[in-house]
């Protein structure tokens, strides 16, 4: 027994001499520890259901006119956001998200912190570069549908719209656009504010309703050219009768790719334009004409009006807007333009160069976390990688 413990002891004497020689050492492996939040104590924007892409664009810039400032000590928590605005405009593949973040009562929340802020993409954490107030100057475009189904509310529509208008700063820029059969630009964009009322005060309804081909024409013949923030401001009841060059899912597919923020206000007019009594007015005298000839009228069934808010709805949610009612806004339609100016002022900026490059086309999927419970935050949840760096 002494001799087999002696050459246990033995064993054990070479062996630690052999390891210290080979500099190895013998340590215990530590279990990972990794950390997560309870679900009670951070809120966290939702995904919207995916979309197929429809074309390879992209929120990053490809310019090559400046360089990007690093994320140092000097670049301290609530850096305004014109410096991660300008950021953008160089070759760099930095993104950068619009965050609202409004307590359950719709109020809007102030003083957040960039500590308090996390920003996923696909799953995993990014490094926030910039971080910001949006106090810069925007674009917006005033899109207006003045179609027969909306000509109970032209003079609102003129009075609201001119409500917002003076909400703004002198700096910011407008462009007001209507739509009914036809698409028309009132006014470029501005800061003229005489020359913005002048262009709402034309505003006067037709017949038809072209809002897919509005929509097209805003994002894609618009807001694409217009650098900076840039938003839209879309009056309708979301029904479109005359549209042959654009679709709903085409138009979708453009606003989850563009890089403007989208407001709905939505009215629903169904009862209003069947007579004010449920009773479906004669295909005859239904402003809105039947496609291909014969047949019931484009536009004239509850189907009709519930695809209508339905696309109100998604215009706004894939591109981190939101939809009012007026109706249900106390204040009625001035205080929901009020409400998206007041926004459009207060959102959060918040800036990340993504780990993973990904592949032009690629879908990336966002989310915003903030360690505040009970909380609302949107933003855009996704971009798609473009076919440039």
């Amino acid at each position: 027994m002494k001799g087999s413990a002696l050459s246990v002891i033995l064993i054990a004497i070479f062996a630690s001499v052999g390891l210290a020689q080979s500099g190895r050492r013998i340590t215990a492996t530590p279990t990972p520890v990794v950390k997560t939040e309870a679900p009670d104590s951070y809120s966290e924007t939702k995904p919207n259901p995916q979309r197929p892409p429809r074309v390879i664009s992209s929120m990053r810039s490809t310019t090559n006119d400046a360089s990007v400032p690093k994320n140092d000590s000097t670049q301290a928590a609530g850096t305004p956001v014109e410096d991660a605005e300008t950021a953008i405009k160089v070759d760099t593949n930095l993104i950068t998200i619009p965050v609202s973040v409004f307590d359950r009562n719709g109020l809007y929340i102030p003083n957040i912190q960039q500590n308090e802020f996390k920003i996923y993409e696909d799953g995993v954490e990014q490094e926030i570069a910039y971080f910001g107030t949006s106090d810069k100057p925007f674009s917006v475009v005033l899109l207006l549908d003045v179609s027969y189904s909306t000509h109970y509310h032209i003079d609102e529509i003129r009075d609201s719209a001119k409500a917002f208008v003076d909400q703004l700063k002198p700096q910011d820029r407008v462009m007001v656009i209507e739509f009914s059969e036809s698409v028309r630009v009132r006014t470029e964009f501005t800061s003229d504010r005489n020359q913005i009322y002048k262009a709402i005060d034309k505003a006067d309804f037709g017949s038809g309703t072209s809002l897919y081909e509005a929509v097209d024409l805003t994002l894609r013949k618009q807001l694409a050219k217009v650098e900076g923030r840039k938003a839209v401001v879309l009056f309708t009841d979301g029904v479109d009768t005359t549209s042959r060059k654009a679709t709903y899912d085409s138009t979708l597919g453009y606003a989850e790719e563009s890089d403007a923020l989208i407001f709905g206000i939505y009215y629903n007019t169904y009862t209003e334009n069947r007579g004010g009594t449920g009773t479906v007015w004669p295909s005859s005298s239904w402003p809105f004409p039947s496609i291909g000839g014969g047949g019931t009228a484009r536009g004239n069934s509850a189907s009709d009006y519930a695809l209508g808010r339905k696309y109100v709805e998604e215009l706004s949610e894939y591109t981190g807007g939101r939809v009012f009612r007026p109706e249900a806004t106390p204040g009625g339609l001035t205080r929901a333009f009020e409400g998206i100016a007041e926004e459009l002022r207060r959102q959060y900026s918040i800036g990340y160069v993504p780990k993973d490059d990904g592949k032009p086309g690629q879908r990336k999927q966002i989310k915003v976390r903030v360690s505040r419970a009970n909380l609302l935050v949107r933003s855009r949840d996704s971009y798609i990688v473009g076919s440039s760096k």
